[in-house]
Formats: structure tokens, sequence, C-alpha cells
């Protein structure tokens, strides 16, 4: 019998890398016991040396006490990542597992608009309250997505996104697919330039249709963003 050949994990290797956009992953964190912050802080500056986008962020309320977004190339890497982070004392508690995309319902809009979209630089400029959540559509009898015509669920998207057009410079939206790698079908980054600002764009959205009858939401984290330093001494 032949020997089964495995291949050596490799950030480098294709075969781990999206064929269109990044790799994602949204880690939220308690301390354990031999909690290092200057070795979570070298963590974090070896993957953004590697090219890795790291946005770290103290997490109000009881369900975690920090929160990394961490998106590149490889989800090798960001396994590394997390790895070290883990190392360094920190103890995972919740995460999410996504990729950028470009939704289907804007597969036409110019390169320059998708872009953005596929390899955006976080967090935006101004807007440092952040908050995630997972969401899916809805496979019900009665409120099946899944069975209405694409004509159809592509206007009830165009309505929802007009109202989230409504908030343009005061939250960014950051929409990671997640169908087949975590437990929602998308994740959704908000990233606001005011607290109230996350409470307005999620409870006006939730009055489309797209929401109000298809939409089923996770768990919501918010926090606030600084440099890793200041979120670890705020947040332990």
């Amino acid at each position: 019998m032949a020997d089964i050949f495995f291949p050596k994990l490799s950030a480098t290797d294709v075969n781990h890398k999206p064929t269109s956009g990044w790799s994602v992953l949204h880690l939220f964190c308690n301390a354990g016991a031999s909690l290092d912050p200057a070795a979570v802080v070298a963590a974090c500056k070896a993957a953004t040396e590697d090219g890795y986008q790291v946005v770290p962020f103290t997490v109000l309320g009881h369900k975690a006490r920090v929160g990394f977004l961490g998106l590149g190339e490889s989800f090798v890497r960001l396994r590394e990542w997390q790895r070290d982070l883990e190392r360094a004392g920190l103890v995972v508690v919740d995460s999410y597992v996504s990729i950028t995309e470009v939704s289907e319902y804007a597969a036409g809009m110019p390169a320059e608009r998708k872009e953005p979209r596929l390899h955006p630089v976080l967090p935006p400029v101004g807007m440092y309250n952040i908050c995630f959540y997972g969401m899916s559509k809805r496979r019900e009898v009665g409120a099946n997505w899944y069975r209405l015509p694409y004509e159809e669920r592509e206007q009830l998207m165009y309505g929802h996104g007009k109202s989230g057009r409504a908030f343009a410079g005061r939250v960014i939206q950051l929409v990671t697919g997640s169908t087949g790698v975590d437990d929602y079908e998308w994740g959704v980054t908000l990233f606001a330039a005011h607290p109230d600002d996350l409470k307005s764009v999620v409870y006006t959205m939730r009055f489309d249709e797209a929401s109000a009858i298809y939409g089923d939401f996770g768990p919501f984290y918010t926090g606030m963003i600084g440099d890793v330093e200041s979120v670890l001494e705020a947040s332990f």
C-alpha cells in the first residue's frame, strides 16, 4: 500500500488562500493565568510585518475582554497568529472565520468599488467604535430567501443597501462571507464615528424587508478600537 502524502502547512501555499479576497479571523478573548502583554503585542506586530492587518479592540460587557480582527492572504498565517496570542496567555472564548467578498448583487459594479470590499484598509479613519455579529438569511416556510427569484432578492438588497447609505460618513460596513466556514452565512463588522451610530444603523436597517422577514442575527460584540498596548491596558 502506497504511503499517503500530507503536505506541510505553509502560509505561502496558494491552496490555503482564497481565490478572491482575503482570509478573515475575528477572535474574542479573555486573559489566562499567564497573560504576557508584551508577547501579545509581539504577536500582532509579527502579523502586520507579514502584511496582515490587525485591528485590536476592547470589548464591552461579559462576553469577552478583548477582541481582534485579523485579515490577509492565508488562513495558515492567521492560525499561526491565533496560536501566538494563545501562547501569550489569551484564552479565545469565541471566534468567527470568513472571507472578504463582493456580493452577487454587486457583481456588475466597477472594479474600483469592488477593491475596497475585497481588500479593505482597516479601521476606517475616524471610526474607532466597532460592532460585530453573524447573520444568515432565513430558510423557513413562508420566509425562504433562497426560494425567491433572483430579481426579487436583488431588489430587496438594493433597498437594504439604500438604508445603509444614509449613514455615509458615520458608519462603514464590512460584510464577509462565511457560508460553509462558520455558523452564519455572513459576518458583519461595523465601524462607526460614535457608539450611537452603531445602534441607529442596525435599528434602521431592520425595518427593511430583507432583514425584517428574512434576517437572522447572531450575538453582538461591541467595543472600542485602539493600538494594541492601550487596548490591553483598558481590558485587563
